[in-house]
């Protein structure tokens, strides 16, 4: 699918930052109806996407965090991603 730009990635974790959502996904229920719901959401702001593109790139968006947050617990400063405060203050 095409590239998600700076806006829609914003738009996704401001979603997955809201409490409700955050229960959901440390739940067991790790399932397309919660995704189903962020991706209502982020129509709302005008963006087109699917629950999975959205399931997607929550999973990278985790696995990037971790490596980065990893690395650098490590000690080493040259690993950073670009949404790793916004990321930091949820996860």
């Amino acid at each position: 699918g095409k590239h998600w730009t700076v806006n829609e990635v914003r738009a996704l974790i401001r979603i997955w930052s809201d409490k409700n959502i955050q229960q959901q996904l440390e739940g067991t229920v790790r399932n397309k109806r919660i995704f189903e719901q962020v991706a209502a959401r982020l129509q709302k702001f005008g963006i087109d996407r699917d629950w999975k593109q959205c399931r997607t790139k929550y999973k990278n968006l985790k696995h990037e965090y971790k490596s980065v947050k990893s690395a650098q617990d490590s000690g080493s400063t040259s690993r950073s991603m670009k949404f790793f405060n916004e990321l930091d203050a949820i996860l």
